[in-house]
């Protein structure tokens, strides 16, 4: 026998030998339930979205870099046996590796250049930017001008959009040495403005004498071109805005001509000049070239570099907050290592010679002589906390004109190599 239960109120009862038939309250009461149920999942899911576009914008505010930098991931490449080689791993980030970045330049098929023609991407990516400094410094290429490829691990070959990208994470990217790092802004000019005809010159104010002389190859391999140079992206924005491919005002990069030791005063007064005394926003990353100049003279370079990092330090203490010593620790000790603080900083030493080189160069500037001046630079400036990056295994197959200076193709190479520095650099911790 059924007993009445008041916890069985709420179910509707049928008689024995009747159908069940629902009264228009009971439908209205059931779809009344279900809407309450439908709005409840919809405003569930609005939290869950909500909540993870909160926890999405906190880590893009966190870190500036992609995602493969800040959180690696282990690749599942297919391994092709007894290949010198491996295939570039099949990954989104990779593709721009594959593919000529510089098809939709201006001038591409004049000047007949092709992105593939200067660096044949393989597998692994280098992992840090240790491996990537060091993997960059020890490369080769398969043959004279052939497509240089890093050494145990691989450089990104960028496209223009990731450049942009990373050159906005900095304040400004100080560029300071010779004729060769004029050569390195130059081509990162002809990246951002997308043209290899006349993208690192001033062509807005060439006669069509200049624009014939200046072309291509010629921005560097001629003099009077070479130093009709953009020195910054600023000049780029005031004069010709519609060439450069990123957003406006995104990005700030400049060179500072220091050439050699001692160094006038005026120099150091214009470099003071570009550093705010106060932290800005964003950092400062500084890339260091020099050596030539002072014949390869090692104390000369380091007594160079040193002058340079304590005037910075001067102007700028929050690029090294809880340091109060000169870079060089005393008058006499060049050994001190800064490791507090966000400073960016990278040398580059010359290219390796070539046959154009003149002969009365050959005993201090010859092979021997830059090969163990790298070396021993890269030891000592290590010491002060920068990084270093040989440039002759990367030049030393490369065409050099006058014997010095690597050409177009092989400063653009040189140039992707400082953006793949910069696109490692840790700037979520500035």
């Amino acid at each position: 026998m059924f007993h009445h239960n008041h916890k069985y109120e709420s179910v509707p009862t049928t008689p024995a030998g009747r159908s069940h038939t629902w009264s228009p309250t009971y439908k209205t009461s059931m779809w009344s339930l279900t809407r309450r149920r439908t709005a409840l999942v919809a405003v569930g899911v609005l939290i869950l979205f909500f909540l993870h576009s909160v926890l999405f914008s906190y880590a893009r505010h966190r870190s500036r870099r992609p995602d493969y930098l800040t959180h690696p991931v282990t690749y599942n490449a297919t391994f092709i046996p007894h290949a010198a080689f491996q295939p570039p791993e099949p990954l989104p980030h990779r593709y721009s590796d594959t593919i000529d970045t510089f098809s939709s330049y201006k001038y591409r098929n004049t000047c007949n250049i092709s992105s593939l023609d200067l660096h044949a991407p393989f597998a692994p990516l280098c992992p840090d930017r240790e491996s990537m400094v060091t993997a960059m410094s020890s490369g080769g290429r398969i043959g004279n001008d052939a497509p240089y490829m890093p050494r145990g691990c691989d450089m990104r070959w960028f496209s223009t959009e990731e450049i942009c990208e990373i050159l906005a994470r900095f304040e400004k990217v100080i560029i300071i040495g010779d004729s060769m790092m004029r050569h390195v802004i130059g081509s990162i000019n002809v990246m951002i403005r997308e043209d290899l005809g006349y993208g690192a010159v001033t062509d807005w104010n060439f006669s069509p004498e200049e624009r014939k002389d200046c072309f291509c190859n010629y921005q560097f391999n001629v003099k009077a071109c070479s130093i009709q140079g953009i020195f910054k992206t600023a000049d780029v924005v005031r004069n010709d805005p519609d060439s450069i491919a990123c957003p406006v005002n995104s990005i700030d990069v400049m060179i500072e001509q220091m050439i050699r030791f001692p160094i006038a005063s005026e120099e150091l007064d214009r470099l003071r000049s570009l550093l705010p005394a106060t932290k800005p926003s964003r950092p400062y990353a500084f890339i260091f070239g020099h050596g030539l100049w002072n014949d390869l003279d090692l104390q000369a370079t380091l007594d160079w570099l040193d002058t340079i990092l304590d005037t910075v330090l001067s102007q700028a203490p929050w690029l090294s907050p809880s340091s109060s010593l000169s870079s060089s620790g005393s008058s006499t000790s060049h050994g001190r290592k800064r490791e507090t603080g966000f400073w960016p900083r990278l040398f580059l030493t010359p290219n390796a010679p070539g046959k154009d080189k003149p002969d009365e160069w050959i005993i201090t500037q010859g092979n021997k002589a830059t090969m163990i001046f790298e070396e021993s630079v890269g030891i000592e400036v290590r010491k002060r906390g920068l990084e270093h990056l040989g440039t002759w295994n990367a030049t030393v197959q490369s065409n050099k004109f006058d014997g010095v200076h690597v050409d177009l193709r092989g400063n653009l190479v040189k140039a992707m190599m400082v953006m793949n520095w910069l696109s490692m650099l840790e700037v979520e911790n500035f």
